[in-house]
């Protein structure tokens, strides 16, 4: 690994656990704040409202700056953002940290995903990409696990001021290894927004929001799944977040490699198909211990499977607009993180139980993968029509 991409690395790992962690202490914040375990999820949502939101905003108002400044800058405001909610007296104040929280975190990856990929050795994108998106599954092993733990024990607050602290530790590792690369040709967000006038961009993004809403249907509800219906006690909840985190960690080593072993879109679409499977599977078998913690595993490992090669889809489809096209591609990513958590917690409500949102989720991912299947043929058709031409 080249060491100017740690720095991406240790951003992704404090984005990460800021996103990650609200699943585990999401019982925590709800009984703080007098709120019900589905209003708490919709602070996950508004997180990821947030993500949607700031994504195409800071890189448009961003984009003429050198990739390390946008960077740095976008650090700075999540660094403080993620302080703000450490206070946040109520659930409305709540709702609104969290929002603000959101906004540098799609950009953050969009940019660094345009800078990881300039970086790579050529043919080696989409692993140089899963490199930086190795920091979300070590925040699942580590920071997640951690702050998951303090939530339980001491207080949620404390989580959120370690978060700022990670962010300080990136805005340093920045400073100093990422090389000062120049920005590429002039960004004018009139121009680089018209690559939506074409379809494929928006399949890419229908693929990312749809087809990943399946695994947030799982995640953001996996710690009531794991005691209400697993048996598993509260203090458990983190180690086998853990086990998940580690699943995470393997998949998005598969991920790279085989994205740039096969097309992106094949890929991506083997593993829409494989996490639809996944979901129904946790649905049966949720009640039993032991095949609850080996699809735990499983189903976190195929969750982190679709960052790396969607990204480079997306980035290929820009046509040089990379650094929009790869965060709108992100704030995708967190639609599927609303519209996972929104609609998990609807038969949760309706009384239908913790099993409820796999279901959800699997119908998400199976629509993702159906997507997908379009976006290949569209793409062997295009190969076709230029060899012909």
């Amino acid at each position: 690994m080249k060491k100017s991409l740690i720095s991406l690395t240790v951003g992704g790992f404090g984005i990460g656990m800021t996103e990650f962690v609200m699943m585990g202490i999401l019982p925590d914040i709800a009984r703080d704040l007098q709120i019900t375990i589905p209003e708490a999820g919709h602070l996950i949502s508004a997180y990821a409202l947030g993500v949607v939101l700031g994504a195409p905003l800071l890189v448009g108002i961003a984009g003429n700056y050198p990739p390390k400044k946008i960077l740095l800058g976008l650090m700075a405001l999540f660094t403080f953002c993620n302080a703000l909610s450490s206070f946040a007296p109520n659930y409305q104040l709540m709702m609104l940290t969290r929002l603000l929280s959101g906004l540098p975190h799609g950009a953050f990856f969009g940019v660094g995903a345009v800078v990881a990929s300039r970086l790579a050795t050529p043919g080696k994108e989409a692993q140089a990409i899963s490199v930086m998106f190795a920091g979300l599954t070590i925040a699942n092993i580590i920071g997640v696990p951690l702050g998951t733990y303090i939530g339980h024990n001491m207080s949620w607050r404390i989580t959120f001021l370690i978060i700022s602290g990670v962010g300080l530790i990136t805005m340093f590792s920045i400073q100093q290894l990422l090389p000062n690369l120049p920005t590429v040709g002039d960004s004018n967000i009139i121009k680089d927004l018209k690559i939506f006038t074409r379809v494929e961009p928006w399949l890419i993004l229908g693929i990312t929001a749809i087809g990943t809403g399946g695994l947030f249907a799982w995640f953001s509800y996996i710690a009531p799944l794991l005691t209400e219906v697993g048996g598993f006690r509260s203090d458990q909840i983190t180690w086998i977040l853990v086990l998940a985190g580690v699943g995470m960690a393997v998949g998005n080593a598969i991920a790279g490699f085989t994205a740039d072993r096969l097309s992106p879109i094949k890929a991506t679409a083997l593993f829409l198909l494989l996490m639809a499977v996944s979901l129904t599977v946790v649905s049966f078998i949720a009640p039993f211990k032991i095949p609850l913690l080996v699809m735990t595993f499983v189903t976190g490992a195929i969750s982190f499977t679709l960052g790396a090669p969607i990204q480079i889809l997306m980035i290929r489809a820009a046509n040089g607009s990379e650094m929009l096209a790869s965060s709108v591609s992100q704030a995708g990513f967190n639609m599927g993180n609303a519209l996972g958590a929104y609609l998990g917690g609807l038969p949760i409500a309706a009384g239908l139980g913790y099993t409820s949102p796999q279901w959800v989720g699997a119908m998400l991912a199976l629509t993702g993968f159906l997507m997908s299947v379009v976006v290949y043929y569209r793409q062997k058709n295009a190969v076709r029509e230029r060899v012909l031409a």
